[in-house]
């Protein structure tokens, strides 16, 4: 699911994915350094990012992706956490504009975990469009990673 606005300004992107994983491991792996590197990975031919993290509400991260030759770093600052239900962070990377946040949003259901993602504010409907495409490809590795442990 994809959804969108057009002004670049507050351009939106919305995606959710059931995880089937308990709630309360898809949500950790989102905090876990170690975890989140192994997931983390928007792209094919991308290895495991250099991830950091200080897992508290006005913490930050660190999240050093590599794509061939090119480093693509992506850092950004814990707004809330809410355990087990919600984490909000700020997105700063080349592909964003200041302002840009990131809701992830924890449901527990029949299949195990409902994970929805919303970002807020890009450049560009091309920069959405990239993100849309890295966003998914990273929920379909977090699922192959907790669904088969």
């Amino acid at each position: 699911m994809t959804d969108a606005n057009s002004n670049s300004e507050e351009l939106t992107l919305t995606l959710s994915r059931t995880i089937n994983a308990p709630v309360e491991k898809v949500f950790d792996a989102w905090l876990n350094p170690e975890t989140l590197a192994k997931f983390m990975i928007p792209g094919s031919g991308m290895c495991e990012p250099d991830v950091s993290t200080d897992a508290v509400e006005g913490g930050c991260f660190r999240i050093l992706m590599s794509a061939s030759d090119k480093e693509l770093p992506h850092t950004g600052v814990y707004q809330k956490i809410s355990p087990h239900s919600q984490i909000v962070f700020t997105w700063q990377s080349a592909q964003s504009i200041d302002g840009s946040t990131v809701t992830l949003n924890f449901q527990p259901n029949a299949s195990g975990t409902l994970i929805e993602l919303q970002q807020v504010k890009f450049y560009s409907e091309e920069a959405r469009a990239a993100h849309n495409g890295g966003w998914q490809a990273i929920l379909l590795h977090l699922d192959q990673l907790l669904g088969a442990a």
